[in-house]
């Protein structure tokens, strides 16, 4: 079953997002947690793309790990912003040649320590046109990134919802959402993407806590904000540890059972690399 077909079964679709290790050791942490992960059984894993480099080939290496040598159906994350179309092509090549058939399409951050072209001169000025040129290849489906509190270069949430329509009507097949904290963040952007005629399914996607001090950071980073309750929770724990990560497997399973409840079409989960909070949630959320 193709990734957007899983969406038409009538029941919540699961989904793990990993993120490229660096080091060979951090390579071995990762197949570890994948296979605690695997007996979960989630629909799908995603795996995030390394831009530079040997980075490019370690992506697509690791995503053919986990599609064929781990045995789960895998999509592998691809930024445009500093490719050229030739080899955004050659990728996909190696992409497909993975058994892999499935992309999460981004445009990808400003790299910190290499130069980018002028927008004016990049073959892929925006995340639409990579998935416009994705779609020009036979047999891909496309997942696209939405921002429930809008992308933080973006100046308005109107103007960011408008790039998110043109992402779709370009030929995406789902949205995976930026993390969030407050439900109502998420179901005010479905409603609103709604009523813009955006109709593919919105999959929330959530980061359970495990550090206050790396929370700030990732919220800081990608424009999401924190509930000034939860803030005052974990201020006097965040130097317990095990605290702060039962904390956040606490908020993270409630926060997924009101949105499966409230009609979310699945849960997308932010791993970190991580086994505990990710198993622990959703083993509660099928047995219940």
């Amino acid at each position: 079953m193709r990734m957007p077909e899983l969406f038409g079964r009538g029941e919540p679709v699961f989904s793990f997002e990993f993120f490229l290790p660096k080091t060979p050791e951090d390579a071995a942490l990762l197949k570890q947690t994948v296979s605690d992960l695997k007996r979960l059984r989630p629909d799908f894993v995603t795996l995030t793309y390394g831009a530079g480099g040997s980075a490019r080939e370690r992506t697509v290496e690791m995503a053919g790990i986990l599609r064929n040598e781990l045995e789960l159906p895998t999509a592998a994350h691809l930024t445009c912003i500093t490719h050229s179309h030739e080899e955004i092509a050659r990728l996909l090549a190696q992409i497909r040649s993975q058994g892999i058939d499935a992309i999460v399409a981004l445009r990808g951050d400003l790299p910190k320590d290499a130069p980018v072209l002028p927008l004016r001169q990049r073959d892929f000025k925006y995340a639409a046109d990579l998935v416009r040129f994705i779609r020009r290849q036979d047999g891909f489906s496309i997942a696209v990134a939405g921002y429930p509190e809008k992308h933080p270069e973006c100046p308005s949430p109107e103007e960011d919802l408008r790039h998110l329509k043109e992402k779709v009507e370009a030929g995406a097949d789902w949205v995976i959402t930026q993390l969030f904290f407050d439900n109502q963040s998420y179901f005010d952007f479905v409603a609103r993407a709604r009523a813009a005629g955006i109709q593919v399914p919105i999959v929330p996607g959530i980061m359970p806590v495990t550090s206050f001090t790396q929370l700030q950071k990732f919220t800081l980073m990608c424009g999401a904000s924190l509930p000034p309750a939860m803030v005052a929770e974990l201020d006097p724990i965040q130097d317990d540890k095990e605290a702060v990560v039962r904390y956040g497997i606490e908020y993270a399973a409630r926060q997924c059972r009101e949105l499966i409840e409230k009609g979310a079409p699945g849960i997308h989960f932010y791993t970190l690399n991580k086994s505990r909070s990710t198993a622990t949630i959703l083993s509660r959320l099928r047995a219940s």
